[in-house]
């Protein structure tokens, strides 16, 4: 781990200044859009916006660097996030927000990529999966900072726009100016939805339903709390819950991933994440209660994440597991698209509860069909257990490709090991 942060530090201060930005910009924008008196259902357009730029993102990054290389990519989609962070201050309008978001989620889209292609190519066979572990902790981390940033002016003023815009041009620092090579970029391509769907069917629709799920909690968890009236500091404490909980419960459900059917810790999972939410809707709990629903709903859905591309992978030999990752990470974005809109058309017609009431849904569709499923074909038989790794939903596919693959190779070099121990004995 020393040598990952001694070879990889600007990399990771970099992120980190990034998802500081990106952290706040999300919960900034709903509590402003509540100030400026922007309806729900037009803060839902704002949110999906970011993911469907995000989306297209994903999809025309490995082209562009081709083109004209990572420093030019990296640099380009850099000054774009800045500006728009400071244009939201100037324009605060749902319709000129809504294209500002496709842009900056376009943009950070980019950027995810351009630096895990960095990040990957300064890694060796045997630290890869170090760095990338290191990589999505220091993503959660910058994501849970950036809402004590909230606390510090007025969300009424310039003062919010203006402070992640200056973290993600300082971001840019420390980056460029460590990186001495551009790596080479090999785009990876995804499998068809067809035989995506034919290899687990599970996978595919619960993924789809997760990206609905993650949206709702990153878009409109800031819109939900201004529209109940909490307070800038307990909004933030809210929002920061659900990647705290999903940090904390990544490891221990990882472990138990790989020792017990995936399809049963999926059903449990989501009937876990059904319950919970569906507590702050029934019985309207306070502050502290809802902190730690927050807790739970995020270490529910963001572990599940890294469960599901592990799930799917169990029934895919190795070349075809970086191709079924980026299937599956577009899978999630098409759900994501459309979980703040619907979240929001939710909440429009019952009230802020619409909230949980919409991924207390999308939890139940997923246990009930995991549950279907599990009637269908017995579940896989993994020779070298040990393949769950946690992901983040933000990374793109080159990320979680690598990191799929550096944990097939710990869990070969595991199973390995007895035998030439038993050789040498």
């Amino acid at each position: 781990m020393l040598t990952v942060l001694r070879n990889s530090w600007a990399l990771l201060l970099g992120i980190m200044l990034l998802m500081l930005g990106n952290g706040m910009q999300g919960t900034l924008l709903g509590i402003r859009g509540g100030i400026e008196g922007i309806s729900t259902l037009h803060m839902s357009v704002v949110m999906s916006s970011y993911f469907l730029g995000f989306l297209f993102g994903s999809r025309m990054t490995p082209e562009m660097l081709r083109r004209v290389g990572h420093v030019r990519v990296f640099a380009a989609l850099g000054s774009l996030i800045s500006a728009v962070l400071i244009m939201y201050a100037v324009a605060p309008d749902w319709i000129a927000w809504s294209v500002e978001r496709v842009v900056i989620g376009f943009s950070f889209s980019g950027v995810y990529i351009t630096a895990e292609s960095w990040l990957n190519n300064a890694s060796t066979n045997e630290n890869r999966g170090k760095a990338l572990s290191l990589y999505i902790i220091v993503q959660m981390i910058g994501i849970i900072a950036a809402q004590t940033l909230l606390n510090f002016a007025d969300p009424a003023g310039y003062i919010l726009f203006v402070i992640p815009s200056v973290l993600v041009s300082v971001a840019f620092t420390p980056i460029l100016l460590s990186i001495s090579a551009a790596p080479a970029f090999e785009k990876t391509e995804a499998l068809s939805f067809r035989k995506l769907y034919k290899t687990s069917p599970l996978g595919i629709v619960a993924m789809f339903l997760l990206g609905g799920v993650f949206s709702a909690q990153f878009g409109m968890a800031s819109v939900w709390g201004t529209a109940v009236g909490l307070s800038v500091r307990q909004l933030s404490i809210f929002v920061a819950m659900i990647y705290v909980g999903g940090l904390v419960f990544q490891y221990p459900i990882g472990w138990l991933s790989d020792r017990m059917d995936r399809r049963l810790l999926i059903l449990a999972l989501a009937v876990i994440g059904a319950v919970v939410t569906a507590t702050a809707v029934i019985f309207a709990p306070g502050f502290w209660v809802l902190t730690g629903i927050a807790a739970l709903m995020g270490g529910t859905s963001n572990p599940l994440y890294s469960l599901l591309v592990a799930y799917v992978n169990d029934y895919l030999e190795g070349p075809d597991m970086a191709a079924a990752s980026a299937g599956l990470i577009f899978v999630n974005g098409l759900g994501a698209i459309t979980g703040p809109m619907i979240t929001g058309w939710v909440m429009a017609g019952v009230g802020p509860s619409g909230f949980f009431l919409f991924m207390s849904i999308l939890f139940v569709a997923m246990a009930l069909y995991a549950g279907w499923r599990m009637t269908r074909r017995p579940h896989a038989v993994v020779e070298q257990p040990g393949s769950f790794t946690p992901l983040s939903p933000a990374a793109s596919a080159l990320a979680v490709g690598v990191a799929v693959e550096a944990a097939q190779e710990a869990a070969e070099g595991a199973a390995d090991a007895p035998a030439e121990d038993a050789a040498l004995g």
